[in-house]
Order: structure tokens, then sequence, then C-alpha cells
């Protein structure tokens, strides 16, 4: 049975070869991925074709309703989705872990472009396709992301694809002294969190805790997978990021900024180099990661879309559920995204309440 056995190192380095290589690679899909994701088990199915692998799915695994658990194999499977044949084995090899953990759903989410055609196919195989309808509560990632081609040889000769704003701020900070480096140093990460807590703040957003950014860091700590990018201006973090290479991307996973001297641009001066970087190790696409609105009044989509203005949004063709287990499933999919609206108003009244300045006191009379 092609389950994964951990304690078989030669067949735990050719698993990690073939999704570090394959032309479907995605990071969420690598071994280290199951280190950051805390209080979930990873486990990994694949397929063999004359005793070398040609498709894989690895899964994160957690218990969410009592004694069942839930099956999620983040932009998977490693193999050509347009071959269902493939998917659907991979999928039978992943029943045996479904009936181990008790599972209620397999849920996966390829990173590909919508294709209504290919959805239907899915549909007529059983399984529940979710896109339409749905919104950033509904669904585990984003269905839209930004999504930059690299398509130019050099920064420069790319830049002109950029809106006119965007080349302009791009140069504004270079002008103004604002510099970019990077690291994979615990001390740039304690620069990075810092920083991602003043987003939090500002942005009404739930963020993640400190040991989660560690356990990212440690898991990629022996090679340039991953790197934390610091904009300084005068020696003061203004703009950080983590960014990770991984197969023919450079993905732009988490960011974060300052309140201060936003008026040097220092988040496009990091953008810029995070651009070059991929541009360096030969990257097809700079993944500026999701989006909710696709609106310019909305500053995160404003922003990346200056950068992708060529490209525009890319939509993700949305979440795959194999489920097992029919009455949990409904619930789970009517109870989680009415928690997460909950949990996200709470986020934001009590943002509010952080940033709600102090009432001063009246002067009294006669004081100066």
């Amino acid at each position: 049975m092609p389950i994964l056995n951990h304690s078989d190192l030669k067949k735990v380095e050719e698993y990690q070869n073939f999704v570090r290589t394959s032309p479907y690679a995605n990071a969420t899909q690598d071994l280290a991925w199951e280190k950051v994701k805390e209080g979930w088990t990873g486990e990994q199915v694949y397929l063999e074709e004359n005793g070398k692998i040609v498709a894989a799915m690895s899964l994160i695994i957690r218990r969410v309703l009592g004694n069942f658990s839930l099956m999620y194999a983040p932009r998977a499977p490693i193999c050509d989705f347009h071959d269902k044949e493939m998917v659907k084995r991979l999928l039978e090899e992943a029943k045996p872990l479904a009936k181990k953990y008790h599972a209620f759903l397999l849920r996966f989410d390829p990173e590909l472009p919508r294709l209504p055609e290919l959805e239907e196919e899915y549909r007529q195989m059983g399984l529940r396709v979710r896109n339409d309808g749905c919104d950033k509560f509904d669904l585990i990632q984003p269905r839209y992301n930004m999504i930059l081609k690299l398509d130019e040889p050099t920064f420069e000769e790319l830049m002109p694809h950029f809106s006119e704003k965007t080349r302009y701020n791009i140069r504004l900070s270079a002008r103004k002294g604002v510099t970019v480096h990077w690291s994979r140093s615990e001390e740039d990460l304690k620069k990075f969190f810092e920083l991602y807590e003043i987003t939090a703040v500002r942005d009404h957003i739930g963020h993640r805790p400190y040991e989660y950014f560690k356990r990212m860091l440690h898991a990629y700590e022996n090679s340039d997978l991953l790197r934390i990018y610091i904009a300084e201006h005068e020696g003061e973090a203004l703009s950080g990021a983590i960014c990770i290479h991984y197969g023919n991307k450079t993905w732009y996973i988490y960011g974060a900024s300052s309140n201060n001297k936003r008026n040097l641009m220092p988040n496009y001066a990091m953008q810029a180099e995070m651009i070059k970087w991929g541009i360096e190790n030969g990257s097809e696409i700079y993944d500026f990661g999701g989006v909710f609105i696709l609106d310019k009044t909305n500053g995160l989509y404003k922003f990346k879309e200056g950068f992708c203005r060529r490209e525009g949004a890319t939509e993700f063709i949305g979440e795959f559920d194999q489920v097992y287990n029919p009455l949990l499933y409904t619930g789970f999919a009517k109870i989680l995204p009415q928690i997460q609206r909950l949990r996200a108003k709470k986020n934001h009244h009590e943002d509010r309440k952080v940033q709600q300045p102090k009432q001063q006191e009246p002067k009294k009379e006669n004081q100066a």
C-alpha cells in the first residue's frame, strides 16, 4: 500500500525529491510543511509506475468533531489534475487513512485556474466542488490570487508591465534611501513579527503566533527555499515579509508593515527585491498571494494589482471534497464558517477598542 513510511529514509528521500522537482510542485505539499502545522498529523500517499513515483498527495489531519477528523491536502495533488484516473487512484490510496483517523472529509484545492468543464467532470466522479457562492469564511484559501509572470530576463525589463504609479513608488522608495536586506535569522524573524502584529491591529485581521513563523523558519533552515525580507530606513524596520521559492514559483506568503514613514513606500522596495529573487532563482511566476475583493477601493487589491496590471486576478478552480460521512460533513460545512465569521467580528471589535484614543481630561480653568 503506497502510504509513505517515514521510517524508510530512502523512500522518504525519493518522495521529497519527486514533490520538489515536479512541474506541479507546491510548498504546502512539501514534507517540511507538516512541521509548520502544529496540532496536525502529516501523512502522504503516492502512486508508482515502473518503480518510480508518478503522483503524490500530502495530507495534514486534525480532529475537529469529537473523534472525527478532517483530512486536508493543501494545493494537492502533485500530478496533472486533468488526469482524472490518476487523481481517482490517489483518492483510493487515501481511504485507509480516512479509516485510520475516522475522517469524515478529505478536502483538496489544486492551484489551477478555473475550468468549469473540468469541475463538472469531477462532480460526475462524486466529488463536491466549492467555489461559486463561497466567501472567505467558507474556503480555506482565497479563490483569487495575484500572479505576476516572470517572463522578462531582468527586473528593469519587467517593470514596464507594472502600473505607472507602482513604477513611480519603487523609484521614490529608492530615492528616499529605503534599503532592503534578507536573511534566515531569528533576529529578523522577530523584526518581522513586530511589524506583523502592528499590521494585524491596523487592518483588523487575525494573526498567527510567533511560534508558527519560528517553525516555518526551522522547517526550511537548511535550504535557500525561505527568506525573511526587511525594508529599513535609517535603521528603522518599516516592512517585512516571508518569501518562499519552491518549484517554478516564488511566493510572497506573509507581509507586514509599520505605521511609520509609510510615505517612503517601503512595501514597494521590498516587493521589488523579492521579485528580483524570483527572476534570479529561475521562477516562472511570482505569487503575491490571495485577494478577496476585486476592487481598487480595497487597498490590498490595489497594491497587488499595480504589479499585476497585465495579468489581473487569477481565479483558482476551488475546493474539492471527498465526503466520507455526509451528516457530519453537512454540519461542519455550516458551523465552521459561522464560527469564523463570529471570530472575525470579535477580533474587529477588540482591535477597534485597542485603537480607540483615550479621551483627554478637560483643562482646568486658568491652566496654562
